[in-house]
């Protein structure tokens, strides 16, 4: 298991610089079908950070609305999202490879033309490769609550991630987060509160109903048996 602190080093100093990452990269066993889509698929659905600024014309032979979602696990709502909307693009940013692996396989039986995917950090994707206001919509699902006070710190949802986003979002693009830990969803609120250029779209301090693009996974249905809550936000980039 890696941990989560990357150290890069400072392009002009040459100084190690310790980076906190929002993630543990931990790789886990991959399937023989996952291996052989990660082999086989990945020339095909999948994009490279060293690729550079992505053409989204280029890759997906059209200009449509984009979707771009940070952590999508194994994939199956964020391809089911790409099923529903074949009038619409979407780019999924997953750091384990095993998820990736399920995606691929994924887009490859249901022939989905408007998923691509990459195995990549998602604060260097967006820095890197996502062009400027070129996203209608960005999602975060159930990110890792980092539950412990102490390490709240290493939270993707901070502020300097949620203007690095509203750079990404087209004027009228959507920032949806979810989250089934309450603290965290009102961590969430109150970043998105003190960052400019968004507006709340069920009005201030106020969370949303489930959007129907946002599919219920068997996680939510089960938490919502046993009593929890899911907290949704949709913010517009104003």
């Amino acid at each position: 298991m890696l941990d989560f602190i990357n150290q890069d080093k400072d392009p002009v100093t040459g100084k190690v610089m310790r980076k906190v990452r929002s993630f543990v990269l931990r790789e886990g066993r991959l399937t023989i079908g996952q291996r052989h889509a990660l082999e086989t698929l990945w020339p095909r659905y999948g994009l490279e950070r060293a690729g550079g600024q992505l053409e989204p014309e280029a890759v997906f032979g059209r200009d449509a609305p984009r979707v771009l979602e940070i952590g999508y696990g194994m994939g199956h709502s964020l391809a089911t999202m790409a099923a529903a909307a074949p009038e619409q693009d979407f780019i999924g940013v997953e750091v384990h490879r095993p998820g990736v692996g399920a995606l691929l396989m994924e887009i490859e039986e249901q022939r989905l033309s408007n998923l691509r995917s990459y195995c990549d950090d998602a604060v260097d994707i967006l820095t890197l490769c996502i062009p400027d206001h070129s996203l209608s919509r960005v999602q975060l699902y159930f990110p890792d609550p980092w539950h412990k006070k102490k390490h709240h710190k290493r939270r993707i949802v901070q502020p300097e991630w949620v203007a690095l986003v509203r750079g990404k979002l087209k004027e009228g693009g959507t920032l949806h987060m979810a989250t089934d830990w309450e603290d965290y969803a009102q961590q969430m609120m109150a970043v998105m509160n003190q960052t400019p250029g968004f507006r709340n779209l069920a009005g201030s301090g106020q969370f949303s109903e489930r959007p129907a693009w946002r599919p219920e996974t068997k996680f939510e249905r089960r938490g919502a048996r046993l009593g929890h809550g899911v907290w949704d936000l949709l913010f517009e980039a104003v």
